[in-house]
């Protein structure tokens, strides 16, 4: 599976990598060795925190390089009068009888605790490209989903201010 990421995502990424391969690599090696040669490993906590520390910015790096390669770029623009993505909407969920605020992020910067949804999660996909007022079903299941009316859009655009979801 591809992840859709924008232009500016996996601008981030690369950011991040440089600055992992650049900054954070150095500090993690000067650690290992500063650690080594405070003598026997085999009690030596200093020493294995630091090799983990080192081994997880590796993994980061081939993380973040695997999602750019395998990477599906979208456009990050949407008609005036649908849903797109970074925009923001406001939902009435009809069986809970609530309304929630959302916006539509990519993959990396889906956060439902900061009301961020991904354009690949039941919501996302389900709103994406429909209008105000538009009653949607959100397939959760084959054999679940439920109802939400939009109630409003604000068309918002990528500001940059999301942070890369870091697994």
């Amino acid at each position: 599976m591809h992840n859709q990421l924008t232009e500016n995502d996996i601008k981030k990424m690369e950011e991040e990598i440089e600055y992992r391969k650049l900054i954070v690599r150095k500090e993690a090696i000067e650690a290992v060795k500063e650690a080594r040669a405070q003598g026997d490993l085999s009690e030596n906590f200093e020493y294995y925190a630091a090799k983990r520390d080192k081994n997880k910015n590796e993994s980061r790096i081939r993380y973040l390089e695997r999602m750019i390669k395998t990477a599906q770029v979208i456009e990050d623009t949407s008609k005036e009068d649908e849903v797109g993505l970074y925009n923001t909407v406001k939902l009435y969920f009809e069986e809970d009888d609530e309304v929630e605020t959302y916006r539509i992020v990519t993959t990396v910067r889906g956060n439902t605790l900061n009301g961020s949804v991904s354009i690949e999660s039941p919501i996302g996909k389900a709103v994406l490209g429909k209008k105000k007022g538009d009653r949607v079903y959100v397939k959760v299941s084959d054999s679940a989903g439920y109802y939400v009316v939009i109630q409003d859009i604000e068309k918002t655009h990528d500001d940059g201010t999301d942070k890369l979801r870091s697994f």
